[in-house]
């Protein structure tokens, strides 16, 4: 009765399968422990198939392990899940570790300056995926004349190409000012963002650069 004694349920397991059995084996371990104590067999309760079942009842030899595992749907589960593990790897080890997202300003959409150029603000967020610093470089693509300065670069020092520094692990947001000739109409452009290390990982981050006589 020692089977029926340790079970957390309370049920008894020699009255055979029942709904509220855990499947926590705790029967199995009492009853292979009290047959080794009195010489008898062990197995007397088990995890087994109705077909297995059936055998023993008919006093046939159980099968063995490796051909109960071994059944073509388990072989073609096991591959499966193999093939979405690899396949995870894969995307994990191939991913890009540098994302760029580009958020326009809208409030105003352009300003005029006093030169006669238009400027645009964005807000970029600049994120390295490895366990390093690293410098990256901001640059436009697609903006005739553009050139562009940061809230930490000076507009004395505005070019087509900025270099930022990017904590390890972490989002920088950069606010980003755009400047254009006062002859440059609205127009979609992109900022692409490329890391300074011997992976140079880019993105892109697509927008667009608002101008007077124009809808946004």
């Amino acid at each position: 009765q020692q089977c029926v004694q340790v079970c957390p349920t309370g049920i008894d397991i020699r009255e055979g399968p029942q709904v509220g059995c855990i499947t926590c084996a705790l029967c199995i371990d009492a009853c292979d422990r009290v047959m080794n104590e009195i010489g008898r067999p062990r197995g007397l309760i088990d995890y087994a198939t109705l077909e297995d079942c059936e055998r023993e009842a008919a006093g046939e030899a159980p099968r063995l392990i490796w051909k109960t595992i071994l059944h073509p749907r388990t072989v073609a589960y096991f591959l499966i899940w193999c093939s979405i593990g690899l396949g995870l790897l894969f995307a994990l080890g191939t991913r890009s570790h540098t994302d760029l997202t580009v958020a326009a300003d809208r409030n105003p959409p352009f300003m005029l300056m006093s030169d006669g150029s238009i400027r645009n603000s964005y807000t970029l967020r600049l994120r390295n995926m490895e366990s390093r610093p690293r410098d990256m470089t901001i640059a436009l693509e697609g903006l005739a004349g553009g050139v562009l300065w940061t809230d930490t670069i000076a507009k004395e020092q505005a070019a087509p190409e900025q270099t930022v520094s990017v904590p390890a692990d972490q989002v920088r947001t950069v606010r980003a000012y755009v400047m254009a000739p006062g002859s440059t109409r609205s127009t979609d452009f992109a900022f692409r963002l490329t890391s300074l290390d011997e992976q140079g990982e880019s993105d892109i981050g697509k927008t667009r650069f608002d101008a007077p006589g124009e809808k946004p």
